[in-house]
């Protein structure tokens, strides 16, 4: 676990002596801080990684002092402590930028295992930092994916990682969610960059020009054919072949891609002469094309050829912590595009939209936000510009309105749980993918496992 800087604000000196000893010993440096107004001060002059922070404390409260840190450094992680724990202390927390919380008396296996996810997620952000800066020399924009959530800070590192590899890659996620984007990120991180990239939308096309829009054609194959015609795989030689909705081939046109994936070569259609091509195939699709191979629309041979390497992009519901950061963007460019001024929108249309579960996800608000754009009367985007006024809230994410009940260490128990029985019935109780559903890493959804025994409800836990 990597070493962190750590600012213990805390006013009474007992509780701040005995978790700074915790952390040294633990190998972390420890700052102290017995007030609000000490630890600005500190944070002026110096930079960390982590704050403990009194939720209540003479002078300035802990709820002052994080919405004031995160004015000098929003990229702090920040974890409450407070021996008065309630849900609306929680609520109140969040909303000021806090990351996490603990009640005291503290459990020290659990400041462990919370620290340990800190220090996780700070190796992430100096990785992902490391990418943008690899994604700016080699010229690829800003534009290209926007992001802000740990479960895309992975995805985009797996991407840097299979990039410079042959393997063929398959892309799942909902429609809107960023297939291609994906696609030309990998591409742009390959030696293939240099070449051509080439995309297809297997469903856009008829069927009966598929062959020919893929392997091209010659002159006087079929009525209509009044020249020679090179096809996409042709066109991406040294590069990479794009196949979005690659479930929607038929049969015939599956045998002759999976000859292509094996022997690197194809005829064009009414030709006898032999063409080959040093193609990267990526290919992506929102259908579950494992269900498709069992029903025998989808050749297995050919499945396990472009499923090399997967990457699955979560809806946009299951990572709202990127629409504020999606936003910021769109109003950007749509202002920009329509020679309007917009300086951003106002926090009751925030809310809305970080609540709305997206049916299209990043391509429906996309839209939403251009609408806005266009029809607002002022410079400030409201709840009038939306095109709804009460967010489709799913019973599980970040924009439900339910509160439960008790105290803050019950309440967050009750959510974890609930929240650790659906991804686990999710993802049929494969602990990876659940993992991967709920941004944790598998050892700390291990120990969650091991203090919420999963009920009747999500199924048998010995299957775990």
């Amino acid at each position: 676990m990597n070493n962190l800087d750590i600012l213990i604000v805390e006013d009474e000196l007992f509780q701040r002596e005995m978790l700074r000893d915790f952390l040294r010993k633990a190998g972390h440096r420890a700052t102290e801080a017995g007030s609000g107004e000490k630890a600005l001060q500190l944070l002026e002059k110096n930079c960390f990684d982590l704050m403990f922070l009194d939720f209540r404390m003479p002078g300035m409260n802990g709820l002052e002092t994080l919405r004031k840190v995160k004015l000098i450094d929003s990229e702090i992680d920040v974890v409450i402590m407070t021996a008065y724990g309630t849900v609306e202390t929680a609520v109140a927390a969040m909303k000021a930028g806090a990351g996490d919380y603990i009640t005291k008396p503290m459990d020290l296996d659990e400041l462990a295992m919370l620290i340990r996810r800190v220090a996780e997620h700070r190796t992430l952000i100096r990785e992902n930092e490391i990418l943008r800066q690899e994604l700016k020399i080699k010229g690829v924009t800003s534009d290209a994916i926007q992001y802000k959530s740990p479960k895309m800070t992975e995805l985009i590192q797996l991407a840097a990682r299979i990039a410079p590899s042959q393997a063929t890659v398959m892309i799942q996620g909902e429609t809107g969610t960023g297939k291609e984007l994906f696609a030309r990120l990998i591409h742009h991180l390959s030696p293939r960059a240099a070449k051509p990239f080439v995309a297809v939308n297997c469903a856009a096309i008829p069927e009966t020009l598929v062959e020919s829009e893929f392997f091209g054609h010659e002159k006087g194959a079929f009525t209509g054919a009044f020249q020679r015609r090179i096809g996409r795989f042709e066109q991406a030689d040294g590069g990479t072949l794009f196949l979005d909705e690659i479930g929607e081939l038929s049969p015939a046109v599956q045998v002759k891609l999976l000859r292509f994936l094996q022997e690197r070569e194809f005829q064009r259609v009414g030709g006898e002469k032999t063409v080959t091509a040093d193609v990267r195939i990526i290919s992506a699709t929102h259908q579950d094309l494992e269900a498709r191979v069992r029903e025998g629309a989808f050749r297995e041979d050919l499945f396990y050829r472009i499923h090399v390497v997967a990457l699955k992009i979560p809806p946009l519901k299951e990572r709202r912590e990127d629409i504020p950061v999606l936003m910021t963007h769109f109003i950007r460019r749509f202002g920009e595009a329509n020679r309007k001024k917009i300086d951003g929108v106002s926090r009751e249309a925030q809310d809305l939209l970080v609540k709305y579960d997206s049916p299209g996800n990043v391509r429906a608000l996309d839209n939403i936000l251009e609408r806005a754009i266009v029809i607002a009367r002022g410079s400030v985007i409201s709840t009038e510009d939306l095109p709804f006024q009460n967010p489709v809230c799913g019973t599980g994410g970040a924009g439900t309105s339910k509160t439960p009940a008790g105290n803050l260490h019950q309440a967050i128990a009750a959510m974890e749980r609930e929240m650790i029985e659906d991804a686990m019935h999710q993802a049929d109780f494969n602990q990876s993918q659940a993992a991967l559903i709920l941004g944790l890493s598998e050892r700390m959804l291990r120990y969650k496992l091991k203090k919420y025994p999963l009920t009747g409800r999500a199924g048998n836990s010995s299957r775990v």
